[in-house]
């Protein structure tokens, strides 16, 4: 039979046609200029390259996680004796939690935050407290409870600087992020008249973020007088506080010392909240424990106020998470509720805190002693986890691509990562760098 070449040719463009419609993938929905690529977290970031530097001298400032003196990481060895309790016990199960946590857990988290039982908020049953994944999702629910319910000014007043993933959290929920300032770059301490000024020109009734101690990036502080002065411009204007502690006896060594601005606004009478997080002072960085807390202002129907709080903090919990991870919380709950492991713990928290105050003293000794350029007193100064430097952009990056010295491009350091044995190799690292960019 002959080949009709009118059809052998429209059958060859139909398998064509066919071919390319299987070979071509659909158009996306999301497209680049809709979903566009997002940067890399710096810090997590400068951990990848961290940890792809195959020089043995390098070290690793950038990350907030404790390490030793070797170091590496450190478990608590309370957390040890926790845990062996933990899995040797033959009730325990995997079963789902309460939505508000653990009440084991969440009632002494509250007593650590606010100085005990004996805190009139809880004496008189102002508090309420939901269990969350770690301080970031303490932060997160904090901000979407507000977004949904807070009736004053829908605008939250952050540190410049402050935690990176502050903005993020407040952004996610359309809450404005405004700033105040903070940080001074010539005294490398506190910019407290400029706080001041930014909290009285602020709306009346504006939500304002507080790092409760070791502040971070900075690792400033504000004294306890200063702090008085903030709470008395805030309930002038009648703001309302937002408290961000991630670590609290981490910080000092002292439990009290580091919950104090928490414990004043609560004796003031603020109506406030807090975001609490497990993973610095327990070292479980990795089991997301934490808690958020709020409590209502002295009134007669304070208890009811909670109360109805609660029930909406339950919904929005469900919502997002259903209930929140066990692990983390049963350990810190193992601690918190025995006597024995609640001192031991204590004591480990001085070996921490005092291990970063003697790297402290040491790096600020060393780079004196050598003379290096500037002055170096605000390391001493400065507390907990973190310091500001002051090193600039140009000599962050000179450390790094030189020395092999990983910090964030904003000159800040973790303390931790410090210790005997690369302690000169740093101070020399710097006072090089510092003095090349005279």
């Amino acid at each position: 039979m002959p080949l009709n070449s009118s059809n052998h040719g429209q059958a060859i463009s139909r398998v064509q046609n066919l071919a390319s419609q299987m070979s071509t993938p659909s158009v996306t929905n999301f497209s680049a200029e809709r979903v566009p690529q997002a940067p890399e977290d710096a810090v997590f970031g400068l951990m990848r390259a961290y940890k792809a530097d195959d020089y043995p001298n390098k070290i690793d400032l950038s990350v907030g996680a404790y390490r030793d003196n070797n170091a590496k990481p450190w478990v608590l060895p309370v957390v040890k004796k926790a845990d062996e309790i933990l899995r040797n016990d033959p009730n325990l199960d995997h079963e789902y939690g309460p939505i508000a946590g653990i009440p084991a857990f969440t009632t002494k988290a509250a007593e650590l935050i606010l100085g005990g039982a004996d805190s009139p908020a809880i004496k008189e049953k102002r508090v309420t407290s939901v269990q969350t994944i770690s301080g970031t999702g303490a932060c997160h629910l904090g901000a979407l409870f507000l977004a949904k319910f807070y009736p004053g000014n829908k605008q939250v007043y952050l540190s410049n600087p402050t935690w990176a993933n502050h903005n993020q959290i407040f952004s996610n929920v359309s809450i404005p992020v405004a700033e105040y300032p903070y940080f001074h770059k010539e005294t490398r301490g506190l910019d407290f008249e400029g706080m001041k000024k930014a909290l009285v020109n602020a709306t009346d009734r504006s939500v304002i973020l507080l790092h409760a101690c070791a502040h971070n990036p900075t690792g400033v502080d504000p004294t306890l007088e200063q702090w008085k002065e903030i709470a008395n411009i805030m309930r002038e204007k009648k703001h309302f506080p937002f408290f961000d502690c991630a670590y609290q006896g981490f910080a000092s060594g002292d439990l009290m010392k580091d919950n104090a601005a928490v414990r004043l606004f609560v004796e003031q009478g603020f109506e406030l909240v807090i975001a609490q997080s497990f993973a610095k002072n327990f070292g479980i960085y990795g089991e997301r424990a934490g808690c958020f807390h709020f409590v209502a202002s002295p009134a007669p129907d304070a208890s009811a106020t909670a109360t109805r709080i609660a029930s909406q903090l339950a919904i929005l919990q469900r919502s997002e998470i259903s209930n929140p991870p066990l692990y983390g919380a049963r350990i810190v709950s193992t601690v918190l509720n025995d006597g024995t492991l609640f001192a031991e713990w204590e004591e480990n928290l001085r070996t921490m805190s005092g291990r970063i105050i003697d790297m402290r003293k040491a790096l600020r000794s060393k780079l004196e002693a050598l003379g290096t350029p500037g002055t170096w007193n605000h390391i001493t100064e400065q507390i907990g986890m973190f310091s500001f430097t002051g090193l600039n952009e140009k000599q962050v990056l000179k450390l790094r691509e030189e020395a092999h010295v990983y910090m964030t491009k904003n000159g800040r350091i973790s303390m931790a990562g410090l210790n005997e044995n690369n302690i000169d190799y740093f101070v020399k690292a710097v006072d090089k760098a510092v003095r090349e960019d005279q």
